[in-house]
């Protein structure tokens, strides 16, 4: 964890709750530091640009948190510098409840999972929509990802903490296409082998036959 994250995850509510559970002394010093943004490096940037998918929570008028998911290509969510994140808004079900909850409210918090690894990474920043017709160049950029959905807008998040969270508890798990794969290999490997099995099959029979 970094101690930006600390600084902004650890509100008073929760140091109380450290306090009461022994857990404060190994979280105080981290937020003992400058209050500066964190920069993604290159460990972050090759973690989201592996990324098809990861969940965007928003927080509504009424104080309600909203998570939602956004999927895409791998590399969809794009990093265009050290503090800046950028992907294009694929039209969906069109209800909008991210896209207002923006109007009101900038932070947002991005959940990013890889569950064949059992590895998550957490992030805080505040967004900024751009819509198609404010930034067309933007959109252009970000919607060239190979996918055929219709991009609507482009969200732009600028990076304030993020946190390597650690990987108790989490299922592992593994793409069907990885699977598919494997199997695909596996079957090739045992095709062959039945060939040569069938191969020294018919040399042992030759050479029964050859001796008789």
């Amino acid at each position: 964890m970094t101690g930006r994250y600390a600084q902004l995850a650890f509100t008073p509510a929760v140091q109380r709750h450290q306090r009461s559970h022994g857990s404060d002394r190994a979280y105080t010093r981290m937020a003992q530091v400058p209050a500066v943004a964190d920069a993604i490096g290159p460990d972050e940037a090759w973690f989201i640009s592996e990324r098809d998918s990861f969940y965007l929570a928003t927080v509504g008028e009424t104080g309600r948190p909203y998570i939602q998911h956004r999927g895409g290509p791998a590399g969809f969510l794009r990093v265009l510098d050290a503090h800046t994140l950028g992907f294009a808004d694929f039209r969906g079900n069109r209800q909008y409840i991210s896209r207002g909850n923006l109007d009101g409210n900038d932070q947002v918090s991005l959940f990013l999972m890889d569950y064949m690894t059992r590895t998550r990474m957490k992030i805080f920043g505040r967004a900024r929509v751009v819509e198609a017709a404010d930034d067309p160049e933007l959109l252009s950029r970000l919607g060239d990802t190979g996918h055929s959905a219709l991009v609507e807008r482009a969200v732009l998040i600028d990076v304030e903490a993020f946190d390597w969270n650690c990987r108790q508890h989490i299922p592992q798990l593994f793409p069907a296409e990885a699977v598919s794969e494997t199997v695909r290999t596996l079957q090739d490997k045992v095709a062959v082998l039945e060939l040569e099995r069938a191969q020294l099959r018919q040399e042992n029979e030759d050479l029964r036959h050859a001796r008789e």
